[in-house]
């Protein structure tokens, strides 16, 4: 398949210092606006590893996602996603120059979702290999051919979106079927895992919508310890929770949720599930979230 990881994402915010605060005290990101946009930048780069960049926080009047920017490895790589959006009849648009620039890549286009979620996709990131230097002393996050996490995105246009992307190559790793309360009159929410690399999940679908365009951003840590200090550094910031510490059944992670200054929420984990030999992964559907904990209910008050 030409997408191979989540490399970055943008967010559209008017709270700039407090996700500043949250990303480097809390998160453990690294603030590298100056170097990366000189002394006076609006937009706020965020860094977890040899990327110039994983979260880019521009101005705006809203609060919310803005974009998911998937890597391809290669320069043919991106011609085949642009030939795939063309058969699926999808329009998409070369980035210009300034806007490449930005990015720190050699060529991006940018496309929607059936949904409405909007994409970018690009190949050869522009790195100098400097390493993480976070704050927080966060060794590492585990990123490489894993990408930068997985993010959960609402998807009204459910199966038009779940099959789209598998025409673009994802393939399903699981799934679930959801209901918020024992209401039997509650229509049931569709929840699909999706994998594009040996990540038990980079991107799934939860039938349903959302205000900040976002679900959840999941980062991962090398240890349980490190999920735990964050989770102090999150006390310490007086940050909601929004899910309690726990292991999930699907991609075995171990993490808490919390809830970010745009309205969508982090998950924070370690020990996630890789697969290597997808031809014999078994995909499943599970009626639980997890082994144990990730109690849901801190974050409905």
């Amino acid at each position: 398949m030409s997408i191979k990881s989540l490399g970055y994402i943008g967010i559209n915010s008017a709270q700039r210092q407090q996700w500043q605060d949250f990303g480097c005290q809390v998160m453990g990101l690294e603030d590298v606006s100056e170097r990366l946009a000189g002394a006076n930048a609006e937009s706020l780069y965020l860094k977890m590893d040899s990327h110039p960049f994983r979260i880019v926080v521009q101005p705006a009047n809203t609060e919310g996602l803005a974009f998911c920017g998937w890597e391809c490895n290669s320069a043919e790589g991106l011609t085949e996603l642009a030939d795939q959006l063309t058969a699926a009849g999808v329009e998409f648009q070369w980035a210009d120059s300034e806007l490449i620039a930005a990015r720190r890549v050699q060529n991006l286009l940018q496309f929607k979702d059936p949904s409405g979620n909007c994409h970018e996709a690009y190949w050869g990131v522009v790195s100098d290999f400097v390493a993480l230097n976070s704050p927080a002393g966060v060794p590492a996050f585990v990123t490489a051919e894993q990408g930068m996490g997985h993010i959960v995105l609402p998807a009204v246009n459910f199966d038009a979106t779940v099959a789209f992307f598998q025409t673009l190559g994802f393939g399903l790793s699981d799934l679930m079927n959801i209901k918020f309360s024992p209401d039997p009159n509650e229509p049931n929410k569709r929840l699909w895992f999706m994998h594009c690399n040996e990540r038990h999940h980079s991107l799934a679908f939860f039938e349903m919508e959302h205000p900040a365009g976002c679900i959840h951003l999941m980062t991962e840590v090398g240890s349980v310890d490190q999920v735990g200090l964050c989770n102090d550094r999150r006390i310490a910031h007086e940050i909601k929770l929004t899910g309690t510490l726990g292991r999930h059944a699907n991609d075995h992670m171990v993490s808490f949720y919390m809830r970010s200054p745009s309205g969508f929420d982090i998950e924070y984990g370690a020990e996630g599930r890789t697969i290597a030999d997808w031809q014999n992964y078994q995909v499943f559907e599970s009626t639980v979230a997890s082994f144990w904990g990730h109690d849901f209910s801190v974050g409905m008050d």
